[in-house]
């Protein structure tokens, strides 16, 4: 063989490997993209890059991975439907009582169903792996309901959270399955 001819082979067998590494990355890219949604946006400008946001998403799916994430039993998911309709219900008269107790619900929830609780912002990374679609209204909550701790927030932004919460809530109780309607 010519020395030609084996150039051409070793560029024709590097440009290979590159396109199937190039291939690679935009499968792997493409997939934690679809499995966290808006987290992967949001982790990417907080991370300054893709490549970093990559690698904390891969993290992530690693120690979700292994957790022992369980669904409910339809008994214990009844009993939590229940407990919901609870907290709704009190939130006519206390409404900042029943953010905190809707806050303490999705907290006990999440424990139950086997998700770590130890922080808030550990939280929202365990959740984001199978819940990432839904991290808004979490955080969107988790805001309101500090701030009515400092007995900063309006009715309405009460009620708000109510309606962020109940999302998160039947996302986990449902196990991201489609739930049921059910109204603040």
């Amino acid at each position: 063989m010519s020395t030609g001819t084996l150039i051409i082979i070793g560029v024709v067998v590097v440009l290979l490997i590159v396109c199937a590494l190039v291939a690679w990355f935009v499968t792997r890219r493409r997939h934690l993209r679809e499995r966290f949604g808006p987290e992967y946006d949001r982790t990417a400008e907080a991370k300054d890059g893709r490549l970093a946001a990559d690698r904390e998403l891969r993290e992530r799916e690693a120690r979700h991975d292994a957790l022992n994430i369980k669904p409910l039993p339809p008994g214990v998911r009844d009993r939590y439907a229940e407990d919901w309709a609870r907290v709704q219900e009190r939130f006519v008269d206390r409404p900042d009582d029943a953010v905190h107790e809707a806050d303490r619900l999705v907290t006990t929830l999440m424990s139950e169903r086997g998700y770590p609780t130890e922080g808030y912002e550990q939280q929202l990374k365990d959740l984001s792996v199978e819940h990432g679609n839904v991290l808004t209204h979490f955080r969107s909550a988790h805001e309101v309901n500090d701030r009515s701790s400092r007995h900063q927030a309006t009715t309405e932004e009460l009620r708000g959270a109510m309606v962020h919460y109940r999302t998160l809530f039947e996302e986990l109780l449902h196990n991201g399955d489609r739930p049921r309607d059910s109204r603040t």
